[in-house]
Formats: structure tokens, C-alpha cells, sequence
């Protein structure tokens, strides 16, 4: 038998919830060849047992567990029994649109330079419902300016990224516990160059038991770390710019996310970030401004305040 082209690898710890849509997203792809490796790191819900279910029905999945160990861990592990020469990121929580694999397949194909590359995405709530768009700088030089101040524009799990590349740096660092990836993004941009599609390839999912949600001041301290590695490897003398990525209790998002959903004719969305808004801020005028015009305004175009 012939090896597959591509191996997606997607971690699980307590993921039943938002389990089955993510799953679903992959086996949904329109380029199908790939061997799907899921990692159950310990889950106490109904995780594995979801997934046996899902293996039993398709021979490309392979589903392993142990016990828990954490996040880094768990990807070195599942890059370990990879065999794919191109590696795609997924999480339990989040949603691949069917031509993500295509498109990201085609572009490192057509771009050899290229050792990684994401895409844009949607933010979607805990429900699913539609939030707003995040559209990526797509070039090296933006992406490499920005990670090294700390902020990290390749969403993991909408990226793909060369196998070989991923192990000629070693993987991740299981000792930066949750900016892992940021450290890796950056290592990988010292052998190679970093992209980002134009199309939204992923619907990334933001609730609160999220890591990014969760795990605030460990993500700065971890990706403050990956930063001054980076800048001794590289010889340069930086400078940490990273803000707190936690847009559930950020207002400025929920404005922004609220506006553009009230100027494309979206007034639920408008309402749900209104609402999100004033959760953040109950005294902030601008979110209760958003709230009012989602509920009394015509559906007319308007601009943040």
C-alpha cells in the first residue's frame, strides 16, 4: 500500500462536546486521501468512545489513547506516527471548511519555499453561530515581523505544514505549555517561509473553556519565552508587543465582530455581539449603542463608534 500525501493530526482532552462537527469537517473534505490520527489525552467524557465509533467507520482514521499529558506532548506524539509529507493541524473544537486541503495542498505544491501556510478564518460562538471574519497577513516578511513581537497569525489548527520541516526543527517545545505553537512557527521561519491563504479555510471556535480563554497569563509568559529565543537565535534585539488574545473579554472584538455583522444585513449577529459587548463592559455606552441599533435600526450601513 502506498503511503498517504497527507496526515492530519488533531489532539483530544474533554472535547465530546464540539467533538463530532470537527470530526465531520474532515472526513468532509474534498481532497480525501489523508490518514487521520486522533490522540485521546486522557479524556474523563465521552471522547474516546465518540471516536471508536468514528473509527470503526472509516478506515482512515487510527485513534490511540493514554493517559494524560498535555497539548505538546500529545502533537509530538501524533507527528511521531505520521506518514504523510504534508501535515495538517486540526483541534477538537474548530470546523475545516470542505477545500481547505485542496487549496493549502495546491499552494505548497505550487510555492516549494513555502513551509507552513494557514488561512483565514471565521470566529464562531459556542453554538456555532457565526461571529465575525479574520482575514491574515498572507506574506513572510508580515508574519515573521509580527511573531516576533509575539503575536502569532497562523492559527494552528487552520495550518499545513511540510513533515519534514517539522522534524528537521524537532517539533514542539513540551516545555512552553501554551504558546507551543508560536515557538514552533518561529523556529520553522528560520528554515523556510511562512504563508497565509487569502480564503478562510477554518470556523475557529471561541468559548470559554478554550485554551486561549483559559490559559491568559500562561500563554504571555510562554510566548514571551519563544520570543527571546528567537531573538538570541536570530541576533536581534526585540520588542514584545503581544496583547491579551482573549476576545471573549475583549469589547473592541464584540464592536467589531457586532458592526460588520449590522452592515452586511446579519442582525443576530449584531445582537449576540451587542450582547457580548456589554457583558464586557455593562456601563460602556458603544456596546449598548450596538445592542439598540441591532434591535430598532434599519438594517442600513453604519460605522463603529
Amino acid at each position: 500500500m502506498s503511503l498517504p500525501p497527507l496526515s492530519v493530526l488533531m489532539p483530544v482532552y474533554n472535547g465530546a462536546r464540539y467533538l463530532r462537527p470537527a470530526v465531520d469537517s474532515i472526513l468532509g473534505q474534498t481532497w480525501r486521501d489523508f490518514e487521520f490520527l486522533i490522540l485521546d489525552d486522557g479524556s474523563t467524557d465521552a471522547s474516546f468512545r465518540i471516536l471508536q465509533g468514528y473509527a470503526a467507520q472509516d478506515a482512515r482514521i487510527s485513534v490511540f489513547q493514554r493517559p494524560h499529558r498535555g497539548i505538546a506532548q500529545s502533537r509530538n506524539e501524533l507527528l511521531r506516527h505520521a506518514q504523510g509529507q504534508w501535515i495538517a493541524c486540526m483541534d477538537a473544537d474548530d470546523i475545516s471548511l470542505p477545500e481547505r486541503f485542496a487549496r493549502q495542498i495546491a499552494f505548497l505544491g505550487s510555492h516549494p519555499e513555502v513551509v507552513c501556510v494557514g488561512g483565514a478564518i471565521d470566529w464562531i460562538d459556542a453554538k456555532g453561530n457565526w461571529l465575525g471574519h479574520c482575514s491574515m497577513p498572507e506574506t513572510d516578511a508580515d508574519l515573521q515581523r509580527l511573531m516576533l513581537g509575539g503575536i502569532s497569525l497562523l492559527h494552528h489548527p487552520c495550518t499545513m505544514a511540510r513533515r519534514s520541516a517539522l522534524l528537521q526543527v524537532g517539533g514542539y517545545d513540551e516545555t512552553l505549555i501554551a504558546s507551543a505553537d508560536l515557538d514552533l512557527w518561529l523556529r520553522l521561519g528560520e528554515i523556510g517561509k511562512l504563508a497565509n491563504l487569502p480564503d478562510t479555510v477554518l470556523q475557529y471556535r471561541l468559548h470559554r473553556k478554550s485554551i486561549t480563554h483559559v490559559q491568559q497569563h500562561q500563554q504571555h509568559q510562554d510566548a514571551l519565552t519563544a520570543c527571546q529565543r528567537a531573538w538570541q537565535r536570530r541576533g536581534l534585539s526585540g520588542t514584545f508587543i503581544r496583547q491579551p488574545a482573549d476576545h471573549l473579554n475583549q469589547t473592541e472584538f464584540w464592536l467589531r465582530c457586532g458592526w460588520q455583522g449590522f452592515q452586511t444585513g446579519q442582525r443576530d449577529v449584531a445582537k449576540r455581539c451587542g450582547l457580548g459587548a456589554i457583558r464586557t463592559q455593562p456601563l460602556s455606552w458603544t456596546a449598548w449603542n450596538l445592542f439598540l441599533c441591532a434591535w430598532l435600526k434599519p438594517m442600513t450601513l453604519q460605522t463603529s463608534t
